[in-house]
């Protein structure tokens, strides 16, 4: 194939590709940003979806979308199948130190092919999501490099070693260029890391699964009260001793408590469990009636929110297990047995959950703070702003 000719098809797949990574960007955001998107075109099912894969962890690196690495590495690409015409503009005269684009193209290709196979592998045995566009650039990413390369893996070799001489070269020829560029790459890319700036989604998704990974409640208090008896803020919450997102955010709220000064936090029953919980339509947590009956007979004895914090953290399932808990907390074990039997309890989980279906709960944790209602769990640096926006006060 002529030089010419392989520059021509370079740029054709460069171009594909570039506008492969640019509509890739497009469903990145949709999929993360803009909650009145609809699924794009190439989210089929559970597996075959674009917009599945873009919401997880794994479509960024560095804090920077898999997408826009992919529009920087094509329009890299054009510019260097492009630059032998480029350099001969006179202002444009250091682009000589780029000798032989197309070595640096197979060198560029040939690595964002690797690194399209551990994506790949990603994609189908860790999330179990295939983002069709993304593999069809995997394959220009192959085919840009066998025919840069004029598909002998001797010349890939050979190109490898060109593109390695020819920058330590230009780095030694523009030393204080190429070290301030270097510098400046370095410290962005440490920045969009660290601070996930980029991809708030991350950020926040990291933000939460910090708290499920911890085991036990450090702000956990004794006591029927968690927070300030006249606190001028006040959290309702409804939640569920079996829902995951309630236990992260049953240690938030413990610190908040710690956080601030007048905060009041009351707790409001209301498991997704058939057994006492007549208003769902699906049976989401089993034993959560369960767990909620020892919550409030623990009350009966003074100590609610410890053994808030114990239902999540040890999930018991039988009696035997729930007077365990009991016993820790140094309860009076005939009596909680009582009260946890009892039709007054049965009667108080009752108006509970009644009280939730009338405000329509269909999701748990779900907190009403000063009255203004917040499904789910944010992460803890947005549920500050929240509090502090209704008048939270530091401690």
């Amino acid at each position: 194939m002529k030089t010419d000719k392989i520059k021509i098809a370079i740029q054709i797949l460069a171009f594909i590709g570039l506008a492969l990574s640019i509509e890739l960007a497009f469903i990145y955001y949709s999929a993360n940003y803009d909650k009145y998107a609809l699924s794009s075109f190439c989210s089929i099912n559970d597996f075959i979806d674009c917009d599945g894969a873009a919401r997880t962890s794994t479509s960024q690196f560095l804090g920077i979308p898999l997408a826009y690495w992919g529009i920087f590495f094509y329009l890299l690409v054009l510019f260097l199948s492009m630059v032998d015409k480029l350099k001969n503009i006179k202002f444009l005269k250091f682009l000589e130190v780029f000798k032989e684009p197309g070595a640096y193209i197979t060198f560029l290709s040939s690595i964002a092919f690797v690194c399209s196979i551990i994506l790949a592998s990603i994609s189908l045995f860790k999330i179990h999501k295939l983002c069709i566009l993304c593999f069809v650039t995997y394959f220009i990413d192959l085919l840009i490099a066998v025919i840069s390369a004029k598909g002998l893996f001797k010349n890939i070799v050979a190109d490898f070693k060109t593109t390695f001489f020819d920058f330590i070269d230009g780095a030694k020829k523009y030393f204080k260029t190429f070290l301030v560029l270097l510098i400046a790459s370095l410290a962005f890319l440490a920045y969009s890391g660290i601070t996930l700036n980029f991809v708030p989604h991350v950020k926040k998704s990291r933000a939460i699964l910090k708290y499920r990974k911890i085991k036990y409640n450090p702000y956990r208090v004794k006591g029927n009260l968690l927070g300030s008896e006249n606190g001028s803020v006040v959290i309702e919450l409804y939640s569920d001793y079996v829902c995951p997102l309630c236990y992260i955010h049953n240690i938030m709220l413990h610190q908040a408590a710690k956080d601030f000064s007048n905060l009041k936090i009351i707790h409001h029953n209301f498991p997704f469990d058939r057994e006492c919980n007549p208003y769902i339509n699906v049976n989401m947590h089993p034993d959560a009636c369960f767990m909620s009956r020892g919550a409030l007979a623990a009350a009966k004895q003074g100590n609610y929110w410890e053994m808030s914090s114990l239902l999540y953290e040890n999930q018991p399932k039988k009696m035997k297990d729930m007077v365990k808990l009991a016993d820790q907390l140094g309860f009076n074990r005939d009596k909680f047995i009582k009260d946890f039997e009892s039709q007054e309890m049965t009667k108080e989980l009752d108006n509970e959950i009644q009280k939730g279906s009338a405000l329509e709960i269909d999701a748990t944790p779900t907190m009403y703070i000063n009255g203004e209602k917040i499904v789910g769990v944010k992460p803890y640096y947005e549920l500050k702003e929240i509090l502090i926006k209704h008048g939270a006060k530091t401690n």
